[in-house]
């Protein structure tokens, strides 16, 4: 099976198709956050710290770090976002631009195993990106798009995948450091965008063997009550073989659901983490229900049949 390790100076995640989902923190980017941008462009990062801590608070394993702010010196700014986040958390990061001289810039400040978001199939693309990853031992979104677009056959995506997966091997990239986003679609402009995106990531992950992410977001685009279609979607995903997603952690639907999805896949062993996380702790002086008692629906079971025992009634299903 394939695993894909990404790292901070001290801390490891491992993408896999037996481990456990992995949370990408969707909220350190400035696009669509006006706010955001304008504080950063002025050199504030004070909503980067707090959204960096909220977002590991609520259950992110990594963040995914983007500077993309119109006429801004986007290189200079993603370094010190990558500096700063790096200095006040121990996740791992996604260095996230579509300027290669910004990505270069990240990468030179981050320290440990970064993850590069990201590649396309189009050839500049793909000669100015892959080398750096190589340089400096990243690993490397690979997006399912090319010159000729974002394709909505699922056959020609996978085709750019693949062509992207080979290209990195000439480069000196193994194919467990290309994570392959299969792009997601709005359900809602694209009926079919959750099968499509499904059958992608099982053909992705049996014949690439690769490790596969998304905007997980994307597909609820335009849709009210847009938390209940992304849960949906990634309890799905997860299903289909998909190892990762850039999401909003700090809704917690969408934690509780990748983390079901791990209890359902057998990822959370003895549901371990499951109990961690959302265990009642009893106030004190409250009596303990023992492991070994019998569930509830046993327990009220046995009391029906005593009780009938001893009225002489019959109960439905006794002997």
């Amino acid at each position: 099976m394939t695993d894909t390790v990404v790292s901070s100076a001290t801390r490891e995640v491992v993408l896999g198709f037996d481990r456990p989902f992995v949370i990408i923190g969707e909220r350190i980017n400035p696009t669509g956050r006006k706010l955001l941008a304008a504080e950063m462009a002025a050199g504030d990062f004070s909503r980067v710290e707090a959204d960096a801590l909220a977002q590991v608070a609520a259950g992110a394993h990594m963040l995914d770090v983007n500077a993309g702010i119109p006429l801004a010196d986007e290189p200079a700014i993603l370094a010190r976002a990558v500096r700063l986040v790096q200095s006040i958390t121990d996740v791992p990061l996604s260095i996230d631009s579509s300027i290669v001289a910004a990505l270069a810039a990240g990468l030179e400040a981050y320290r440990g195993k970064a993850l590069v978001n990201s590649v396309t199939g189009e050839e500049e693309r793909l000669e100015a990106v892959l080398p750096l990853v190589k340089k400096y031992g990243a690993a490397v979104v690979a997006i399912s798009n090319d010159e000729t677009g974002i394709s909505e056959d699922p056959d020609v995506r996978f085709a750019v995948a693949r062509k992207i997966v080979h290209r990195a091997l000439d480069h000196g990239i193994p194919a467990s450091d290309v994570v392959v986003d299969p792009l997601v679609m709005p359900i809602g402009a694209i009926n079919g965008a959750g099968v499509q995106v499904m059958r992608l990531v099982q053909r992705l992950r049996e014949e690439l063997k690769v490790n596969t992410t998304c905007g997980a977001s994307n597909i609820s685009f335009g849709l009210p009550a847009r938390d209940g279609i992304n849960s949906a979607f990634l309890t799905m995903a997860i299903a289909s073989g998909m190892t990762s997603a850039i999401t909003n952690p700090l809704h917690g639907d969408i934690v509780r659901a990748c983390m079901a999805a791990d209890v359902m896949m057998g990822h959370d062993p003895d549901c371990a983490r499951w109990i961690r996380r959302f265990r009642e702790v009893p106030p004190p002086g409250a009596s303990v229900v023992g492991a070994g008692d019998a569930p509830r629906g046993r327990r009220e079971g046995g009391m029906r049949r005593r009780a009938a025992a001893a009225s002489g009634t019959p109960t439905p299903g006794g002997n």
